[in-house]
């Protein structure tokens, strides 16, 4: 099983259109991601950043897995995810070179810690 990390950060997920430069106040925060496809340009960031005319879901919270992980381990994320899904909890998955992110919907986190500890995660507040 996996140990994670609850980042104290309120995080945001925010969607521009798909040619928009990255804005500025996407610098703030300790998770960032930027994902553009020809659809979307999607942000993740430090909710208290983004300004009031951005397309945005805001009350997120972060677990993050300790890794560094190895690109041979297999099923990491799906042991994490896949007790969150059987008791309905939504989530938004990151994932980095080293590690993985999920982000649940802070009126979750409670649920989403006591699922992942029922299952033999072992989580911690940073």
């Amino acid at each position: 099983m996996s140990k994670l990390n609850i980042i104290t950060q309120r995080t945001a997920i925010c969607r521009l259109g798909p040619k928009d430069e990255i804005p500025s106040w996407v610098q703030a925060g300790e998770l960032i991601a930027i994902v553009r496809t020809p659809e979307e340009l999607s942000i993740v960031c430090d909710e208290g950043s983004v300004p009031g005319s951005i397309k945005v879901e805001k009350g997120w919270r972060v677990l993050k897995v300790l890794g560094p992980l190895d690109f041979s381990q297999v099923g990491v994320l799906a042991a994490i995810v896949l007790p969150l899904a059987q008791a309905g909890v939504s989530i938004f998955t990151i994932s980095t070179f080293d590690t993985d992110y999920i982000l649940v919907k802070e009126v979750n986190l409670s649920l989403a810690i006591h699922i992942l500890k029922n299952s033999g995660h072992i989580i911690e507040v940073s």
